[in-house]
C-alpha cells in the first residue's frame, strides 16, 4: 500500500510533465500543478465525555472507580485544489474541520485535474486515530479517472481505490459513468475472534486476555496488563474498559499479520449538478455490483458466501422560499464490505432584515 501512496504523490508531476516543450522545467510544472491550490493546517479541540463513576462491592467494602476520558483534539494539515461549487461559501481561512460533503462527489465543477491530500491526527472519545484522505481526479468530456486513499479510524475502514470510467453527458447538468474499479484493503472477510466463540455464542474473552498476558488476582480484585501494570481494581472496570481495549488490540494485531487483498469491480455512477442563487441540487451515486477478487481464503466473497453490492452516494440541496426563509439538506453515505460510514446535516434558516 505504501508503493501505491508514493505513486499517488508522483502522479501529478508526471501528468503535467507531458508538454510539447523539449526541455522539462520542474519549477514551472510544479507551479502549474499547484496553481489555485490551498495549503492549510489547524489545531482544533474540545471537551469529550465527562468522567464516569463506577461502583463495586468487594467483601462488603464499597469501591469506587473512575473512567476518565481526556479532551478531544485534532491536528490537521493538507493541500487541496478543488474548484468551489456555487453553493459553497467563501472562507476567510481553511481550518480543515469544515464538513465539505462535495469533496466526495464523483465529478468536480470543472473539467481537468484536481486533488486533495489531507491527514489528521486526532483523539476522539479517548481513542486516537491518524486519519487520511487523498485523491487525484481528472475529468474530461468523455471520460474520467480517480485514484483515492482513505483511512477512517473511527469507522474502521482503510483502502486504496483506482477507477477508470467512460462518461456520457445527458446535458450540462446530468452525466452517467461506467467502468472498472480496483481496490486493495485489509482482509475484511477475516474475523480473528471467531476462534474464541463458545458453543453458546458467547465470547471467551477472559481466557483470551490471559493468553495475551493479562493476569487476574481474584482475592484482591486486581487486574494487571502484560507489563505488570494495574489496569483495574473492579470487575466493572475490567469488563467495560480493559476488555474492549484488549479485544481491539488483539484484532488489529491479528489482521496486521495478513497480506492485503485485491478487489476488481464493475462500477456504475451518476452525477447531477444544478445551481441558482435561490436553489441548488447536487447529487451523485456509485454502485459496484460485480466483483472479481484475487484467490485468497480471506477475501470478502469467501466470507460473504458469494457476490455482494457496494455503493456510495451524496446529496446537497438548498432552497430559499423567499429572502427570509430557506431550508437545506446535506449528507453522504458509504457502504463497502458491509462497513458503513456516513454524515448528514439538515435544517432551516430565517433571516431578519
Amino acid at each position: 500500500m505504501k508503493k501505491l501512496l508514493v505513486s499517488l504523490l508522483v502522479l501529478p508531476l508526471f501528468m503535467f510533465s507531458q508538454t510539447e516543450k523539449d526541455k522539462f522545467n520542474l519549477k514551472t510544472e510544479v507551479k502549474k500543478a499547484f496553481k489555485f491550490s490551498t495549503f492549510y493546517g489547524g489545531i482544533n479541540g474540545g471537551t469529550s465525555l465527562s468522567d464516569n463513576n463506577i461502583y463495586s462491592i468487594t467483601t462488603g467494602t464499597l469501591n469506587q472507580g473512575i473512567v476518565e476520558t481526556p479532551f478531544d483534539y485534532s491536528i490537521i494539515f493538507g493541500v487541496r485544489k478543488i474548484a468551489r461549487f456555487g453553493y459553497l461559501p467563501k472562507e476567510s481561512f481553511k481550518k480543515g474541520n469544515e464538513n465539505s460533503f462535495s469533496d466526495a462527489a464523483t465529478m468536480g465543477k470543472v473539467t481537468g485535474f484536481e486533488f486533495l491530500f489531507e491527514a489528521e491526527y486526532k483523539r476522539q472519545q479517548g481513542l486516537t486515530f491518524f486519519d487520511q484522505h487523498h485523491f487525484l481526479r481528472y475529468v474530461a468530456d468523455k471520460w474520467m479517472t480517480k485514484f483515492e486513499y482513505l483511512k477512517d479510524g473511527f469507522a474502521d475502514i482503510e483502502y486504496v481505490e483506482a477507477s477508470q470510467r467512460y462518461r456520457h453527458k445527458i446535458n450540462r447538468k446530468l452525466s452517467f459513468t461506467v467502468g472498472t474499479a480496483q481496490r486493495i484493503s485489509e482482509p475484511y472477510g477475516f474475523n480473528p475472534l471467531n476462534d474464541w466463540v463458545l458453543e453458546n455464542g458467547n465470547l471467551h474473552y477472559t481466557y483470551l486476555a490471559l493468553q495475551e498476558g493479562y493476569e487476574i488476582d481474584p482475592l484482591n480484585g486486581i487486574y494487571t496488563d502484560p507489563n505488570g501494570n494495574i489496569v483495574a481494581n473492579s470487575n466493572e472496570v475490567w469488563e467495560e474498559v480493559i476488555i474492549p481495549q484488549m479485544l481491539n488490540e488483539y484484532i488489529i494485531s491479528e489482521k496486521d499479520k495478513l497480506p492485503n487483498v485485491w478487489n476488481h469491480s464493475l462500477i456504475v455512477g451518476f452525477d447531477y449538478y444544478s445551481y441558482k442563487k435561490d436553489y441548488w441540487l447536487h447529487a451523485w451515486g456509485n454502485v459496484l455490483p460485480l466483483h472479481w477478487l484475487s484467490d485468497n481464503e480471506y477475501s470478502y466473497n469467501t466470507f460473504n458466501g458469494g457476490n455482494w453490492v457496494d455503493y456510495s452516494g451524496g446529496l446537497i440541496f438548498g432552497y430559499w422560499f423567499n429572502k427570509n426563509l430557506g431550508v437545506f439538506i446535506e449528507g453522504k453515505y458509504n457502504k463497502y464490505w458491509n462497513r458503513e460510514w456516513h454524515s448528514f446535516s439538515f435544517g432551516a434558516n430565517y433571516k431578519i432584515f
